[in-house]
């Protein structure tokens, strides 16, 4: 099986939206506040045109497996960046290929001079969470930005 990872293409929307959805439907964290009710979720690909942002596909086989991307979300202190929408499909997880498109995330805002990286994700990813600890993001007490994700209860930070 060749895996590919790639930017995100308009022709991803579809298939990537449904990606996201599906996963924040098994852990049980589709709900208001979050990217499953966000309608930029259908439109990833219009979203990370902005400048200062990319997103970072897995696919295998033609199958997207995975995403993740940066995004200069407003409100973020300057320098500061958004690690979003990492997602990995059930049958790709445990294979490295989360890890590597977070590294990928942060070799990218690394290229635009980001000097820190902010996320907000939930405790029920606690695998994610364990994988971010390891990359160096440590715990915030509250959020920062305005992302407009207020189910969001685990905020953390990594100075690059």
């Amino acid at each position: 099986m060749a895996l590919t990872v790639r930017k995100i293409e308009k022709a991803d929307n579809k298939a990537t939206a449904e990606m996201i959805r599906t996963i924040l439907r098994e852990f049980k964290i589709d709900k208001p506040g979050t990217v499953y009710t966000d309608p930029t979720t259908d439109d990833l690909f219009t979203l990370f045109e902005h400048s200062g942002s990319t997103y970072w596909l897995a696919e295998e086989d033609g199958v997207i497996i995975g995403g993740c991307g940066i995004y200069p979300t407003e409100g973020l202190p300057e320098g500061c960046v958004e690690l979003v929408k990492l997602y990995t499909s059930a049958a790709s997880r445990g294979k490295g290929i989360g890890k590597l498109l977070m590294e990928k995330s942060i070799e990218s805002a690394q290229h635009f001079g980001y000097n820190e990286m902010y996320l907000e994700s939930f405790p029920e990813l606690t695998t994610a969470i364990s994988m971010y600890e390891k990359a160096g993001f440590k715990k915030l007490s509250a959020p920062l930005g305005n992302s407009g994700h207020f189910a969001c209860n685990v905020w953390m930070l990594l100075v690059l």
